[in-house]
C-alpha cells in the first residue's frame, strides 16, 4: 500500500461564496471549539454545530447566495431528520418504500450484474464494481452523497414515499446498540440483531501492510431474527467480508447470484470506541482541511482507527456489515451514510468560503494504483443504479445542483 506521505494531495476552493453575515459570524464566536470528553457536554455541541449549519444553509438559500441550477428555495427545501424523531407511521411509510424497492425488477444489465434481481441490488451492485474508486479518494464524500440522494429519489420516483430522509445519529446508540430505534427488531425498526453464535473469536481488519485492528465479534453473527427486514434475501458478494477469526471470504464473482439470509453481530463496543459524541465532534472541530477530516472519518491507515465511517458499518456486525464492497446490501446503510453525509455537512458550512469546494485525494483507493487529483470538474457516476453522470462541483452543497436538503 503506498506510503500516506506519497499521496498525490490536491486542494480546490474555487466558486467561493459570499463571506457569512455579521450574525453568522457573531454565532460563529459562540460555538465551541474543542470537542468535550462528556458525552452530554458532547451531545450538546454537536446541536449547537447543526444548529449553525442549518442557519447558515438557509439564509444562504434566502438570499440567493447558492447556485439556483437545481432550483433550490425555501419552499422547496427538504428536511433529512434523525430517525428517533420519526413517527411510527413515518418509520413504516419508509420502510415499506425500501421493501417496495427490494421487490422491483433490477435495471442492470445481466452481463454487468448476473446476480441482481432488484432495485435494491442495482446500488448494491453499483457500490461493488466503484468500491476501488470511491473509498480513500477525492471522491469518496460527495459519491455517497449523490448515491444516497438517488436512493432517496428510487423510493420517492417509483416507491412513491413522501417522507422526510433519515439518518443514524450514532453517538445516541453508543451505550446500547440493542436499543436502537434503527436496530432494536420492532416492526419500525431496519430489523434487528442477528442470531447468537456463541464462542466466536475477534475480527482483526488488515489494511495493507499495517498492523490489524481487533475488535470484537458482537452479540449475534447469525440471521436476522426480527423486524420488517428478517427475511429479505441478499443477492450479491460477498466481495471481502471479514469473518472472526481474522479471516476474510469472497465469492469468485461476487456480482452473481448468491441469495442468503441478512446477517449482523451488533457490537456496542465498536460504536464506543469510534461513534461516540466526543468522537463525532472531535471529528468536525479538530480537523481543518478536508484532506485531514475525510483520513478521520475512514480512519488514517496504521492509526489502528476505523473512524466513524468503518465504525458505523463495522458495529453492525455480519453478512454484508463487515464487507466494504457489498456494505450497502444492509439495509441500515442508508442511515449510516445520512450521518455522514450530515457530518461533511455541518463541516463545511463552519466555513464555507475554505471548505465548500475543498477536494484532496485521487481518483483510487490509497492512490494504488497512482491515478490523477480529484478536481472540481472531475465526473462521477452511479452506475445503473440512478440518475446520471455529474461533475463534482455540482455536489458540493445540499442546496445547488440536484439537491435542495438540509439536516435538522
Amino acid at each position: 500500500m503506498v506510503a500516506l506521505q506519497a499521496l498525490s494531495l490536491g486542494l480546490l476552493a474555487s466558486q467561493a461564496l459570499a463571506f457569512p453575515a455579521a450574525s453568522q459570524q457573531a454565532a460563529t464566536a459562540t460555538l465551541p471549539t474543542t470537542a468535550s470528553s462528556s458525552t452530554a457536554v458532547a451531545s450538546s455541541q454537536l446541536d449547537q454545530l447543526a444548529d449553525f449549519a442549518y442557519n447558515v444553509t438557509t439564509d444562504n438559500v434566502a438570499g440567493g447566495s447558492e447556485s439556483k441550477r437545481g432550483g433550490c428555495t425555501l419552499q422547496n427545501l427538504r428536511i433529512r431528520r434523525d430517525w428517533r424523531t420519526f413517527s411510527k407511521t413515518q418509520k413504516k411509510d419508509y420502510i415499506n418504500s425500501v421493501l417496495c424497492l427490494q421487490k422491483l425488477p433490477s435495471r442492470t444489465p445481466a452481463h454487468l450484474a448476473p446476480g441482481a434481481r432488484t432495485r435494491y441490488d442495482d446500488f448494491v451492485a453499483t457500490h461493488i464494481n466503484q468500491t476501488q474508486i470511491i473509498h480513500y479518494t477525492g471522491t469518496f464524500l460527495a459519491w455517497h452523497r449523490y448515491f444516497i440522494y438517488e436512493f432517496e429519489q428510487a423510493l420517492r420516483d417509483e416507491c412513491s414515499y413522501t417522507g422526510d430522509y433519515p439518518y443514524w445519529n450514532w453517538g445516541a446508540d453508543a451505550n446500547n446498540m440493542e436499543k436502537s430505534q434503527v436496530f432494536d427488531g420492532s416492526e419500525t425498526s431496519m430489523s434487528g440483531n442477528g442470531e447468537y453464535i456463541p464462542n466466536q473469536e475477534d475480527i482483526k481488519l488488515y489494511l495493507g501492510n499495517y498492523p490489524a485492528i481487533d475488535m470484537p465479534p458482537g452479540s449475534g453473527g447469525g440471521c436476522v431474527t426480527s423486524g420488517p427486514f428478517k427475511d429479505y434475501k441478499l443477492n450479491l458478494g460477498p466481495a471481502a467480508l471479514s469473518l472472526p477469526g481474522g479471516n476474510m471470504t469472497a465469492a469468485a464473482n461476487p456480482l452473481t447470484y448468491n441469495p442468503r439470509c441478512l446477517k449482523r453481530s451488533l457490537t456496542t463496543e465498536i460504536l464506543q470506541r469510534y461513534n461516540t459524541f466526543p468522537k463525532i465532534v472531535e471529528l468536525i472541530l479538530g480537523n481543518d482541511d478536508i484532506w485531514d477530516f475525510q483520513m478521520t472519518m475512514q480512519g488514517v491507515p496504521g492509526s489502528g482507527s476505523i473512524g466513524v465511517h468503518g465504525g458505523g458499518h463495522y458495529s453492525m456486525g455480519g453478512d454484508p456489515g463487515r464487507d466494504v464492497y457489498v456494505s450497502p446490501g444492509d439495509v441500515a446503510f442508508w442511515h449510516h451514510h445520512g450521518m455522514i453525509d450530515r457530518v461533511w455537512w455541518i463541516w463545511q458550512n463552519l466555513d464555507l468560503q475554505k471548505r465548500q469546494n475543498a477536494i484532496s485525494g485521487t481518483g483510487t483507493f490509497m492512490n494504488n494504483p497512482a491515478s490523477p487529483n480529484t478536481t472540481l470538474d472531475t465526473v462521477i457516476d452511479i452506475g445503473h443504479a440512478n440518475g446520471g453522470p455529474i461533475a463534482m462541483r455540482d455536489l458540493m452543497s445540499t442546496t445547488a445542483g440536484p439537491f435542495c436538503y438540509v439536516y435538522v
